[in-house]
């Protein structure tokens, strides 16, 4: 039988070398699920990408005014001296392209295209966010309520949301702009245009959200968080507030983000059919559509807005499927 090894005190002190390797190393620290989420997300380069070109499209969006003040930029001055008068098409090559005008002129008037695409920017935006946000208010809600009570509730919204997808939308957004031109609630000219898209296209849109919300909502409802707090005596409208809203923001921000592109299309789609944005206010769809009326004058006056909104869909849509991937690698 062996004796027990004895250990001084000497040996059993760390040695100095060890003292020192780990003097200059920080305290592990916890991440959270937020944190945790952006080192994911900017690992995704396109997705990186389209966020930089978002954030582009709203400060220029917000900024069109002062820099449309700044740079001289007027979307509805004529240039009559740009355009042939025989033609109707712009002076030069490319569609008259220069440097006061970089984008080329519109044909027949001669309007500068650059201004013409800032002044669009905001209107296709602010109808685009202003329409997904009446979605998303109408279908969290309804969703929310549909999932968790379940029932006769949960039948009644499931109903109202097939009601709605069964909609001719496109036929009752051209009835409700062309019989509303004059003026409704106060609202004329320009802001009634814009107000009547954003309800058109928000009021009708919600169910796609609602039912993604509903799904999830009765996944959750049935996690052990919520059976907890029911048995401290926790009531439905706490429930859903404080623990089903919270799991709820990462779908409702992704599909938010990938709603809102659906909506510029559908806002150019509108003015495309003259019952949109009314001229001489510029938008991406108008100017499409006088495109479409003078492309054998000018294919650039086509390329340009339609660039525009290409860029603009794609920069969403990367954006939301990096926040899809971040939020939740599961749908990888």
């Amino acid at each position: 039988m062996t004796a027990p090894i004895e250990t001084t005190s000497a040996s059993a002190e760390a040695q100095p070398e060890a003292v020192l390797a780990g003097a200059g190393r920080s305290q592990i620290e916890g991440r959270s699920l937020g944190q945790i989420a952006w080192t994911r997300f900017k690992r995704d380069k396109a997705a990186v990408a389209g966020g930089i070109v978002v954030v582009c499209l709203v400060l220029m969006a917000a900024l069109a005014k002062p820099i449309q003040a700044v740079f001289d930029l007027d979307p509805n001055k004529f240039n009559q001296d740009l355009v042939d008068p025989a033609l109707q098409a712009p002076k030069g090559p490319w569609g008259g392209m220069s440097w006061e005008h970089p984008l080329g002129v519109d044909p027949g008037f001669g309007r500068d295209l650059l201004a013409r695409v800032i002044e669009g920017s905001w209107v296709s935006l602010l109808v685009a966010v202003g329409a997904t946000l009446v979605s998303v208010l109408i279908g969290v809600i309804l969703g929310v309520v549909a999932g968790y009570y379940g029932g006769w509730v949960d039948s009644v919204v499931s109903r109202l949301m097939d009601t709605f997808l069964a909609f001719p939308l496109l036929l009752f957004a051209i009835s409700l702009s062309a019989s509303v031109q004059d003026g409704f609630w106060g609202l004329t000219g320009l802001p009634l245009r814009i107000a009547v898209l954003i309800f058109v296209i928000g009021f009708f849109a919600w169910p796609y959200i609602g039912r993604i919300v509903r799904a999830q909502t009765m996944s959750l409802r049935e996690r052990e968080f919520v059976e907890a707090s029911r048995s401290l005596g926790a009531r439905g409208p706490f429930i859903i507030f404080r623990e089903l809203m919270p799991n709820l923001v990462a779908p409702i921000l992704v599909y938010a983000t990938l709603l809102i592109p659906t909506n510029i299309l559908f806002e150019a789609a509108l003015s495309f059919l003259g019952v949109g944005i009314a001229p001489p206010q510029a938008s991406w769809g108008g100017m499409l559509t006088d495109a479409a009326d003078r492309y054998e004058a000018d294919l650039q006056y086509m390329f340009v807005p339609g660039l525009a909104i290409f860029i603009t869909v794609l920069a969403f849509n990367l954006l939301g499927d990096g926040l899809r991937d971040a939020l939740d690698p599961r749908s990888k």
